[in-house]
């Protein structure tokens, strides 16, 4: 499989593919040496996924917390599995409870659904690892006990936050995120011994205190405290979901993205609509190859603002979106030489953190959890160190809606995980962090890895694009002049992104070479972020 790259690097970069047959990719190095710590410890690559996760939380608060939501593809060595973790609403939310607001809050208790992260760390090891659960949390009580400097890209974040005040001003945020009045400095240290003691609670019981114990209550007794509707029944009721990943073909291979009530779907669909369309025989950082790209993506969009939901309050089945005729009948809207804003269609008949890791017997994790809009709620439980996500925020409050907010519902989300086979065998594992830059992102990386045999590495490097609303779309600074032009030309309205939390994302990367016990994997870690991929 090497030979489909051409393993030059056109962008700035200063990293190399990395090459191991024992592989973790995520945006901070210190939780991808916790992956690998697993790996030699005799673990999986679930067990490394798990430690990462939970790592994560700590030494990127920025993206993601104890209070996340989660969802994995995994390959177990002969399928796939899928694992939806994502939050549902407390059993007192109802369009009554939100009479009178236009939209469900952005931060406070009332944007927070029940937490799925731990959830999906418990199951993911009860299934599949091979190491205690105990184990896979000792990275991250170490790091949340002794601390660890903060890097450049999590702390641009975190001082970022700091300055957002509705957001500072949330129960718990400022005791446990600005600990001297600000953000950590570049190399400071942080410490989050509550959120260590969190962690010993969950270890402990394989993740049940969470939901049915001494974190439980305290979730529920702060959420009382401060005007929220949880409840201590909220938390235990809640379970993960394993489900069946949605396949689309692309380019002679097969991409897998989690079924609705997330986002997936959108990068299955513009694929399907490009490849119908056509994408023009020009490089891949030509206008015109750009252009097919944008339109397709607004296309998908278009649909699934309109129809995604839980799958039992949808108008429609994933089937009717993704079906080949239906995207063949999108692809004709598109002009070759004009931007343009798309409604949906009819298809009816009648600051979130990735990870992938990947081990030599063949496993390959697909993973990703976040607290949605950098530090989500902004809410912190301040014993166990619980952020806690704004998810509730996807609800909408329009009747007429699928995505309209019940009780126990789950909202619409953004976070997919990824994962690409061929002739049913795996290919890669692979997902791209960022709201709706994610499947934005899977599908440009597609293209340029697929159709233009670009190398993972170079690929993450390459510049992005990114749509957002109507004719307006942000470009990275070092778009080629001549492709913003060509793009402006089309009417194409190019702008700067102002927000540290909608930027152009950031990818990891596993690609399986051939025997993972042989030839290994090669894998890529966005140059966007702090990450690394490390291996053996």
């Amino acid at each position: 499989m090497t030979s489909r790259f051409t393993w030059h690097n056109a962008y700035p970069s200063q990293r190399s593919p990395l090459f191991a047959r024992n592989v973790v990719a995520t945006s901070h190095p210190l939780a991808a040496q916790a992956g690998l710590q697993m790996l030699r410890q005799g673990g999986n690559a679930v067990d490394a996924a798990v430690a990462t996760a939970a790592c994560m939380t700590i030494v990127e608060p920025c993206s993601n917390g104890l209070g996340s939501d989660a969802f994995c593809i995994l390959w177990d060595g002969q399928q796939l599995h899928g694992l939806n973790a994502s939050g549902r609403a407390p059993a007192a939310w109802t369009p009554e409870y939100f009479k009178g607001a236009s939209a469900l809050p952005v931060r406070g208790w009332g944007a927070v659904t029940v937490p799925g992260a731990v959830s999906a760390w418990a199951a993911l090891s009860e299934r599949f690892g091979k190491l205690p659960f105990a184990d896979l949390m000792q990275p991250a009580i170490e790091a949340a006990e002794r601390g660890y400097a903060v890097p450049p890209v999590v702390q641009s974040k975190w001082a970022q936050a700091a300055q957002v005040t509705e957001l500072v001003r949330q129960p718990g945020f400022a005791q446990a995120f600005l600990p001297k009045g600000r953000a950590p400095m570049v190399g400071e240290r942080f410490a989050f011994p509550a959120a260590a003691r969190g962690l010993r609670a969950i270890a402990a019981t394989r993740g049940e205190a969470f939901y049915r114990g001494e974190i439980a209550a305290a979730l529920a007794a702060a959420a009382h405290e401060d005007g929220g509707a949880m409840t201590e029944a909220d938390l235990a009721a809640y379970q993960p979901e394993w489900v069946t990943p949605l396949a689309q073909d692309v380019f002679g291979h097969t991409l897998h993205e989690i079924p609705p009530n997330g986002q997936g779907m959108a990068a299955q669909m513009a694929l399907g609509i490009l490849q119908a369309h056509g994408l023009p025989d020009v490089g891949p950082d030509s206008p015109e190859a750009l252009h097919a790209q944008i339109e397709a993506m607004k296309l998908a969009f278009a649909d699934i603002y309109r129809y995604v939901a839980e799958p039992g309050s949808m108008p429609l089945s994933a089937a009717d979106l993704l079906d080949p005729a239906y995207l063949a009948e999108r692809a004709r809207l598109i002009d070759p030489g004009k931007a343009q804003v798309f409604g949906p269609g009819n298809p009816m008949k009648g600051g979130t953190i990735y990870l992938t890791a990947a081990d030599e017997a063949g496993m390959m994790v697909s993973f990703i959890q976040s607290n949605y809009m950098g530090f989500g709620s902004g809410v912190v439980e301040p014993s166990y160190g619980v952020s806690l996500q704004n998810r509730g925020h996807g609800f909408s409050l329009d009747p007429r809606h699928p995505n309209i907010v019940a009780p126990r519902k789950r909202p619409f989300h953004t976070i997919i995980p990824a994962f690409l086979t061929k002739d049913g065998a795996p290919v890669m594992s692979f997902g791209v962090m960022g709201a709706n830059m994610q499947p934005q992102g899977h599908m440009q990386m597609l293209v340029r890895m697929l159709h233009y045999g670009q190398q993972p590495q170079a690929a993450s490097d390459a510049p992005r694009w990114r749509y957002s609303e109507g004719l307006n779309i942000n470009v990275e600074p070092h778009m080629p002049a001549a492709t913003i032009a060509g793009l402006r030309a089309r009417g194409h309205q190019v702008g700067d992104i102002h927000d540290s939390y909608q930027d152009f994302g950031a990818g990891q990367f596993i690609w399986r070479l051939g025997d993972p016990a042989v030839e290994g994997y090669v894998a890529a870690s966005d140059s966007r972020r702090d990450g690394a991929a490390v291996g053996f």
